[in-house]
């Protein structure tokens, strides 16, 4: 849609983890560190962690796609599995038959005997878990039992578990010291400051192949900063909803009002809460019984006083209840 107005050869900001456009803050040098250590090293246990839409699983696509041919892997997406599925979805990724196997046992027996036969091609096996933190604590315990598969010199499957910050604090309970004692290798991603954010748009505009990178004016990117808070999530939503609109409006480049109107259609309508409502309603309702009071002060005679404003307090108070 934008591309052709804006000399672009692809969408630059769309938000699958494509490896070419993952933009090595220092932050994602260090995590990719770690990880490349841990393997290297043959560590049980890896724990990254980061908010939601940091770059985690980019990160994960960007050492797959480095991994030599001595590195077989698991991946898995989706944690919630009972234990049973589990075992299966793991022997399925890594190429197992498992037809016919009904049981657990049966199962890590065909799991124990593959990790062996690559222990002995010297072939690393690794368990990538995504969404680590929607583990039940069930799963979570198979999964350090699994770490139990070793020979006296070397652990047969290495573990990295990728989650949001919530798993920092499942992992604390009592429940998983023995877990937390096996982890060898432990990051937490953080978002990008806004030099960062600005290198981080420039980085995805040369990879979709524009000839100008400076598409997004200084207001605009520090109001992308702000409003994403430096989660590339974010800022690509942002980034490409503001290249939408610019390119209707033909304005180039992109300044902070697009990137502000954006935000403002990103949040939705605003709406008038019912509480807000409730008060300008009773306000009203309070300064018509005060009309009607004073026309009643006014024409009743001083005997019947007391009786009209306990009258006129009576239909008050039945009016605010209703609220």
């Amino acid at each position: 849609m934008y591309e052709q107005f804006y000399a672009l050869k692809e969408k630059p900001f769309e938000i699958t983890p494509d490896p070419r456009f993952l933009y090595m803050s220092e932050q994602h040098r260090e995590a990719y560190a770690h990880l490349t250590y841990a393997l290297n090293e043959t560590k049980g246990f890896t724990v990254i962690t980061g908010e939601v839409g940091t770059g985690k699983t980019t990160l994960i696509q960007m050492l797959l796609a480095r991994l030599d041919g001595q590195t077989r892997t698991a991946h898995l997406f989706n944690p919630k599995l009972s234990t049973r599925d589990f075992l299966s979805y793991i022997c399925h990724d890594l190429g197992l038959k498992t037809e016919g196997l009904t049981t657990k046992g049966e199962l890590l027996t065909l799991l124990h005997s593959f990790l062996l036969e690559c222990y002995a091609r010297k072939e690393r096996v690794v368990l990538i878990i995504d969404e680590a933190q929607t583990l039940s604590p069930k799963l979570l315990e198979e999964v350090r039992l699994l770490t139990n598969l070793e020979t006296p010199k070397s652990k047969l499957l290495q573990v990295i578990l990728m989650g949001q910050p919530e798993l920092d604090k499942i992992l604390a309970d009592q429940r998983f010291r023995q877990l937390r004692q096996r982890i060898s290798v432990r990051y937490h991603l953080k978002p990008l400051n806004r030099s960062e954010t600005r290198e981080y748009i420039e980085k995805r505009l040369k990879v979709a192949g524009a000839r100008d990178c400076h598409l997004f004016d200084d207001g605009a990117i520090r109001e992308i900063w702000k409003r994403s808070r430096g989660v590339p999530r974010i800022i690509n939503v942002l980034c490409d909803n503001a290249l939408v609109t610019g390119y209707v409006e033909e304005k180039r480049p992109i300044d902070k009002r697009v990137i502000r109107d954006v935000a403002k259609d990103m949040d939705g309508p605003v709406e008038v809460t019912s509480p807000a409502w409730s008060y300008v309603f009773a306000s009203v309702v309070f300064l018509i019984v005060v009309g009607i009071l004073f026309f009643w002060v006014r024409e009743a005679s001083l005997g019947d006083m007391p009786s009209t404003l306990e009258s006129a307090g009576n239909i008050f108070r039945a009016r605010i209840l209703k609220q």
